[in-house]
């Protein structure tokens, strides 16, 4: 596992041995229970292998643990896309009795989760679909109800739809969480010294913005991971994020040299809902 960095003692309880929590805390059984549960999630043999083979890159045991993902919980993945993490919070949802939403646009993000549930109903039929953000004519993920939401680089794409859209998509988010509830975000991570402009066009976005967008909406930061962090990532590329694995979108233009570097470099966020 790769070292965190953390910024408040909520995360910090990842970093202490499990004895420990348990003689101070009383909560290190749980805790070492809920990180087998993702481990055996993430090793299930539903997942399709070339996902699998991103796991070195992409980290979910070491991600999910720092969210604090449990089997039980109520969890919404945003914008799920091909279910990259869907194949490893589904099985994790069925393990424990828990809930998984999917939360995407309705008419054209849910299309991959339906495909699965029709093909696999005994693992993913079970999935809730959910319209975000919401426009209040299709089922929305119900307020009050998630103990975590979950959103894998995708608020650079609420972000090309502009200001208030992202603005929204945390408001919204905000409402569907209990109090006390987490916010992980895992975002493509542009430096802060660059011109914010880029958040725009390039996939990269600021820690500052998400941070900002997050309290603006009533979250409150509870800490930071460098789990997913790539320092080979020089973030200048003309065709933005996507010149790097896995999209390439420069084809085999300096293709090894992309392929070296790896996937982006990136910000894992934790944030949680006041509980008051």
């Amino acid at each position: 596992m790769r070292p965190l960095l953390i910024l408040a003692s909520t995360a910090l309880a990842l970093t202490i041995p499990a004895a420990a929590l348990a003689d101070h805390h009383g909560g290190g059984h749980a805790a070492h229970k809920g990180q087998e549960a993702i481990a055996a999630a993430v090793a299930a043999p539903t997942r399709t292998p070339a996902n699998t083979a991103r796991d070195a890159s992409r980290h979910p045991a070491e991600t999910l643990a720092f969210f604090g993902v449990k089997p039980g919980d109520t969890v919404v993945e945003l914008w799920p896309g091909g279910g990259w993490y869907t194949e490893i919070l589904a099985p994790l949802a069925k393990s424990g009795g828990g809930t998984l939403y999917a939360a995407a646009p309705w008419e054209r993000g849910l299309n991959r989760i339906k495909e699965w549930q029709g093909a696999n109903a005994d693992l993913y039929g079970g999935i809730k679909l959910a319209e975000f953000p919401s426009a209040g004519t299709n089922p929305k993920v119900p307020d009050a109800s998630a103990d975590v939401v979950l959103t894998f680089r995708n608020v650079h794409n609420w972000r090309f739809g502009g200001a208030d859209n992202t603005a929204n998509a945390f408001k919204q988010i905000f409402a569907m969480l209990k109090p006390g509830g987490t916010l992980g975000v895992v975002e493509h991570r542009l430096n802060e010294s660059d011109d914010a402009a880029k958040e725009e066009k390039s996939g990269y976005m600021k820690e500052s913005s998400i941070i900002a967008f997050a309290e603006a909406a009533g979250f409150k930061l509870a800490g930071k991971s460098e789990v997913n962090a790539n320092p080979k990532d020089t973030k200048d590329y003309e065709k933005g994020v996507w010149t790097l694995p896995p999209a390439l979108r420069e084809g085999e233009t300096d293709r090894a040299k992309y392929v070296a570097i790896g996937e982006s470099d990136r910000m894992t966020l934790k944030f949680v809902k006041p509980a008051s």
